[in-house]
């Protein structure tokens, strides 16, 4: 079904929020429709400072992300959340946990949150999620946060897609040793030990700034990584945290890094895009050709494999016709 993108657009600028909401279910799932929004709203994108929440599952990331926002909002700020949950291995839905945790927010405005699940990516992120990110810039959302599911050490595409990269892992998280290793723990902008009203806090800032200080860990760029403590459940911290926020944002705009990670997410989604399109026309053509596939396994299973070829030309023609219709 054909939706008129420009009415939906003029109405979701206007701070009509279900219009909003259909703008984010189009660029959700791949296709020409999802193309259409994306090529209207990217030139009027690209101002908004993308931040991702990521680290060890536990460490309270939702709590502090929810007073992250009540601090930015102080600011003046219009915030939108894209909350990553883990999928369901039956329906593929997400369960919306952190929608739930966010829900003092929820009468507000100027603050919009769309939990969206995973869909079994390893990275913690999807299509989806950086198609919607261009859909909260060019609507106006001055910071876009990302928080991921509890991710692992070598689960970083958080990283092609904000700007700003907060690290966060809590007192006593297993070995200290292992925590400072490759992975996660190597792209961060700002680190955060949450849970700072804990006995071992001082012990795990002490490593972490030792780390920072000596082994190189952060992304780099010019910008010397920022260790902040905080206990998102008593409020404490989150303040210092919010200022490290927009310090790293000014250095970014100055340093004209911000433009280069813009250009950088936007090739991630141009790619995850075309294999989510692609995946989708091929599993089309093998459907539609079925009976043909089973009588050519049953004769020759060795020269059946050659078919994949084929099969990937067929989707890719099939492709190209559904997006010029």
């Amino acid at each position: 079904m054909r939706v008129d993108v420009d009415r939906l657009l003029s109405l979701a600028s206007q701070g009509k929020l279900r219009a909003l909401g259909r703008l984010l279910t189009l660029v959700e799932h791949p296709g020409p429709q999802a193309l259409q929004v994306l090529a209207k709203v990217a030139p009027r994108a690209g101002n908004a400072q993308v931040i991702g929440f990521t680290g060890i599952p536990g460490a309270g990331k939702s709590t502090l992300v929810s007073r992250v926002i009540t601090h930015l909002r102080r600011r003046g700020y219009k915030v939108a959340v894209i909350a990553i949950d883990p999928s369901s291995p039956y329906s593929g839905g997400s369960i919306m946990g952190d929608r739930l945790r966010m829900q003092e927010h929820a009468a507000d405005p100027g603050v919009f949150i769309r939990s969206i699940p995973t869909r079994g990516l390893k990275g913690g992120l999807s299509m989806a999620a950086l198609a919607m990110i261009e859909v909260f810039d060019a609507l106006g959302y001055e910071k876009i946060v990302i928080e991921t599911v509890g991710v692992g050490q070598s689960e970083v595409d958080v990283a092609h897609a904000a700007h700003t990269i907060v690290v966060v892992t809590m007192p006593g998280a297993g070995d200290d040793i292992q925590m400072l290793k490759a992975g996660v723990m190597e792209i961060g902008d700002i680190y955060v030990v949450n849970k700072s009203d804990k006995p071992e806090a001082n012990k795990t800032a002490a490593y972490l700034q030792f780390a920072l200080e000596k082994e190189g860990i952060g992304r780099g760029e010019g910008w010397a990584p920022r260790l902040v403590k905080t206990s998102a459940v008593l409020g404490q911290g989150v303040d210092k945290l919010v200022d490290a926020i927009e310090e790293h944002w000014e250095y970014l705009k100055k340093s004209g890094v911000a433009a280069k990670r813009l250009t950088s997410r936007r090739i991630l989604l141009a790619k995850l895009m075309a294999e989510a399109m692609l995946s989708k026309s091929l599993e089309e053509v093998i459907n539609e050709t079925k009976s043909e596939l089973e009588e050519v396994f049953k004769e020759n299973v060795t020269a059946a494999f050659t078919l994949s070829h084929e099969l990937a030309r067929r989707a890719a023609e099939r492709l190209l016709k559904e997006i010029k219709t």
